[in-house]
């Protein structure tokens, strides 16, 4: 195909994945999702089209910022760098020029300056490193082991046996295990080695040769050009001015000593027949975990284990064992403290302050006057008792924020661990995945081990119930997917598409022999959607207190995410010891409750309020069910009120209203609806109430006569009152003002560019 036509059919493709993001006719529903899935295949299965792409791509983002279409700026950035970090042959001034291109995409607000400043980092290194994105990526994504760069990931895929039917278990299952067969790790060092020499050397690399070379070499040669290749690059990296030139000599004298002879550049008159275009260097798919999630703790297990050396597997019963290693003391964070038991006695203490008794001296061998040792206890600053967020500084539950990175959290403790949680389902798993999110933070204030050295990422792709299900049920348990794709159409287009292939892909037939498996589509959107994922939504967690008509019975706490539905219960329950009295149909209908909640504002003062009324139930939502709330990616406009800047639920109360007319009294019902924080209600009368929370059946509370719903705040340590006499006055004003205003517990979910202001 000569170069205008390959130009003409990635110019067709990048602007179907265009029309996708500005238009919703009907029919390209049935191939959202694909366009951009093939356009990556295209040059992944032809390296060379790579460069053209890259162009491409470049032209159409110049032309969204003239003419201000930004709502396809995220979508095509991530579509370029994507491109970038797996291609070879890219000239330093398409590099110069994409990356001059995210500079002044920083002058816009956020997210667009967010995301283009995290590309145009990369794009530093990228641009004077050839191949550094390419092979940190394999090397966290597969777990080989680097001193010069320790940074490891591992995507953990959870999925509710009681929500995923067993099909597309099993046809997720069999997808991720044919790709494993295909990434030993010796395949992954062998990519690694190719597309370091093919990034650095251009065309003067014999990538045929060097493919050859390499899949001839034994594991202990393979492992020197691998360590070789991976040390030149990652030193060079890290230079405060890394230098092109060097870097490329560095590779050449490690091309030439893997091939020899052969590495010297062919003559024009060569009879050898032209050499067949480079093999493609496959990206490998990340080390994917499958898990039914069927225990409570298991989140939590899985994540010690993945921190837990592969020399101390054994975990103790309760996993309490686990502690933080390798921390150093360092005065400024912490304070050593050893709690003695010495009784004050002169002759309990040493002679002299640099002498200690033998241990076999009389002193020691007299057990009233033994001297036993102190206990020591870490103290942390207020700022450091509870860290905020494993993502950074944490925002509201509609806003937006890059993830915190790998930075150093404390000194000599740097997260070179990343967490990616994946979650497949719909709002009942969102909720599952909220108690397990509260859980962890919770264990965090009385074993502080996991926040210093992991990074945890939050994924979500929603699989509904089939077609064979009634539409109002799809709506229904969708509704934080649907919110998603609101906020961000890119996830729209690349995760919430999922769905029906995902249903598609477990009604075809399983096939059992892995190596037949070709360009699972599911596995690479999954993949692309762990990469590029990077910009976290944040949604408030909100804390209920259950009361129960029986008063031996000790009230329940728990949380939820999306939803908590009231409902009236038909049974009674006695009342002073007297029997129901006769009630009309009026009265029959519903029952009295008493609800007392704090106004939202936006002044955000406090306002009370308490009302009285007979309703047959409530229901309280803390997901946005339109898009008034925010404002969309696909056509931002520029009028739109901006998203409201607090946390509050919207309650649907479900009132019984008596009027009179000719005809008698007549009763009819009326939605009214409010927006609060915190909200408190109760049954003044006789009836019951049952709560569902976050539309899971299997979290129902029956015989309930009051509950309470505040937003769940940041698990605190029952320590902290005993550390607040070691701090000073200023620490101990911090300490109450924290406790009079608790920092709100937010669960962030990654999309692609977050919410769209």
């Amino acid at each position: 195909m000569e170069s205008s036509d390959v130009e003409l059919d990635l110019l067709r493709s990048v602007q179907a994945v265009l029309r996708e993001l500005s238009t919703q006719a009907p029919m390209l529903q049935g191939n959202q999702g694909m366009w951009r899935w093939s356009l990556h295949k295209k040059v992944e299965r032809d390296p060379g089209k790579s460069p053209a792409l890259v162009r491409i791509l470049l032209r159409e983002l110049e032309k969204a910022e003239r003419e201000d279409l930004r709502h396809v700026l995220i979508p095509l950035l991530h579509t370029l760098m994507y491109v970038l970090v797996k291609a070879t042959g890219i000239t330093e001034e398409l590099y110069r020029r994409t990356y001059t291109f995210c500079t002044r995409l920083l002058t816009l607000p956020t997210p667009y300056c967010t995301v283009a400043l995290d590309c145009a980092i990369q794009l530093k290194t990228e641009t004077a490193v050839p191949g550094t994105l390419y092979q940190r990526m394999v090397l966290a994504e597969q777990n080989l082991i680097s001193e010069l760069h320790p940074y490891q990931e591992r995507v953990f895929l959870f999925v509710d046996p009681e929500l995923v039917s067993a099909s597309v278990c099993s046809a997720l299952l069999l997808e991720i295990q044919a790709a494993e067969v295909q990434q030993t790790p010796e395949a992954c060092m062998r990519h690694v080695v190719s597309h370091a020499l093919q990034a650095a050397l251009g065309d003067a690399c014999q990538a045929a040769t060097v493919h050859k070379k390499l899949q001839a070499s034994p594991r202990r040669t393979l492992e020197l050009y691998f360590h070789a290749v991976v040390a030149a690059v990652e030193r060079m990296a890290n230079e405060p001015s890394p230098n092109r030139a060097g870097h490329q000599e560095r590779l050449e004298e490690i091309y030439c000593s893997l091939l020899g002879p052969l590495a010297a550049p062919r003559g024009p008159c060569s009879c050898d027949p032209p050499p067949d275009r480079p093999p493609s260097i496959p990206l490998p798919s990340p080390h994917i975990t499958f898990h039914l999630w069927t225990d409570e703790e298991q989140l939590w297990k899985e994540l010690v284990l993945f921190l837990r050396p592969s020399s101390h597997l054994h975990l103790s019963a309760d996993l309490e064992a686990l502690d933080l290693q390798g921390l150093p003391p360092d005065r400024e964070l912490a304070r050593v403290s050893v709690l003695s038991t010495d009784s004050g006695i002169e002759r309990d203490l040493p002679s002299g302050p640099d002498e200690l008794p033998a241990p076999s001296s009389p002193e020691t061998e007299r057990a009233g006057l033994q001297r036993k040792g102190g206990i020591k206890k870490r103290t942390w600053l207020p700022g450091l008792l509870l860290p905020g967020s494993w993502l950074g500084a944490p925002g509201l539950h509609q806003r937006t924020g890059g993830p915190g990175g790998d930075g150093e959290l404390l000194p000599g403790i740097s997260r070179v661990h990343t967490a990616r949680v994946l979650v497949l389902g719909d709002d009942r798993m969102l909720g599952r995945l909220a108690q397990a999110y509260y859980t962890l933070r919770k264990r965090e204030t009385q074993k502080f081990c996991l926040t210093p050295r992991l990074s945890l990422q939050l994924y979500y792709i929603p699989v509904l119930a089939p077609e064979g299900s009634s539409t109002s049920r799809q709506l229904e348990l969708g509704e934080l997917a649907a919110f998603l794709g609101r906020a961000d159409r890119w996830y729209h287009s690349t995760v919430n598409t999922l769905c029906p292939a995902i249903h598609k892909l477990a009604e075809m037939p399983p096939s059992w022999d892995t190596c037949q498996t070709v360009d699972p589509f599911i596995l690479d959107a999954i993949t692309y959607y762990i990469r590029m994922g990077t910009q976290p939504i944040y949604f408030q967690i909100y804390a209920v207190k259950i009361f129960f008509s029986d008063l031996s019975r000790e009230p329940e706490e728990d949380v939820f995410l999306t939803e908590l539905k009231a409902k009236i219960q038909d049974s009674r329950f006695p009342k002073d010891g007297c029997p129901a009295k006769k009630r009309g149909v009026a009265e029959g209908q519903g029952a009295e409750l008493s609800i007392c909640y704090q106004k939202a504002l936006l002044s955000h003062r406090a306002r009370e309020v308490t009302v009285s009324l007979r309703a047959t139930g409530l229901v309280l939502k803390a997901i946005p069910a339109s898009d008034t709330e925010v404002s969309g990616p696909t056509h931002p406009p520029r009028t739109a009120a901006p998203v409201t800047d607090h946390t509050c639920l919207n309650v649907n109360v479900t009132e019984v209203v008596k009027s009179s007319n000719l005809a008698g009294r007549a009763f009819s019902t009326v939605t009214n609806t409010f927006r609060t924080a915190n909200i408190w209600i109760q049954s003044q009368d006789q009836k019951l109430l049952t709560l569902w929370l976050d539309k899971d059946h299997r979290r129902t509370f029956k015989d309930v006569v009051r509950f309470e719903v505040t937003p769940c705040p940041e698990p605190c340590s029952g320590t902290q009152k005993s550390k607040a006499s070691w701090l000073g006055s200023h620490q101990q004003n911090q300490m109450e003002a924290t406790k009079a205003n608790p920092t709100p517990l937010l669960m962030p979910i990654n999309t692609f560019s977050g919410i769209v202001q």
